[in-house]
């Protein structure tokens, strides 16, 4: 689907996000049973994917500190991407816990929304006063949350 089939409605927009969702919910259940076992990096092997980006997170581009940084898969593991250091590339942990494992058009629609929805928010338009209260309650609970684990 093209970007003007799925813009023609707020519905044809929505139906072609949740059939985004379920392919890559059919995709994970199909490989479930085929996936490897998880494996631990070895230390030259993070220090071969660190040096990958020069040191920089693959999806924001910020500097990573050398110790506090993920392994993040190129193909995610549950689309059956392989557990080798070619498959990985360096990511901070927030980052790559929000890329999870959208496939390339979900997450490319995940950021233009994300870009739109802050320069509504920037220019402060009325309909985005409700968004901009539930994300901040939502952020509230989410830091609330990280604070009972730690």
């Amino acid at each position: 689907m093209n970007e003007a089939e799925y813009t023609a409605s707020q519905a044809s927009f929505s139906t072609h996000l949740r059939r985004l969702r379920r392919a890559r919910e059919v995709c994970k259940a199909a490989t479930r049973s085929t996936r490897p076992a998880r494996q631990s990096l070895s230390h030259s092997e993070r220090a071969r994917i660190l040096a990958k980006t020069d040191g920089r997170c693959h999806i924001c581009g910020g500097p990573i500190s050398e110790s506090a940084w993920n392994a993040d898969h190129v193909l995610a593991h549950s689309a059956g991407g392989t557990h080798n250091a070619d498959n990985y590339l360096p990511a901070h942990a927030l980052c790559s816990n929000y890329r999870w494992d959208y496939s390339a058009e979900e997450f490319q629609l995940i950021l233009k929304l994300g870009v739109w929805t802050r320069t509504q928010i920037e220019n402060r338009k009325i309909f985005m006063r409700e968004a901009v209260a539930a994300f901040l309650a939502y952020e509230r609970s989410r830091r609330a949350r990280r604070r009972k684990k730690g």
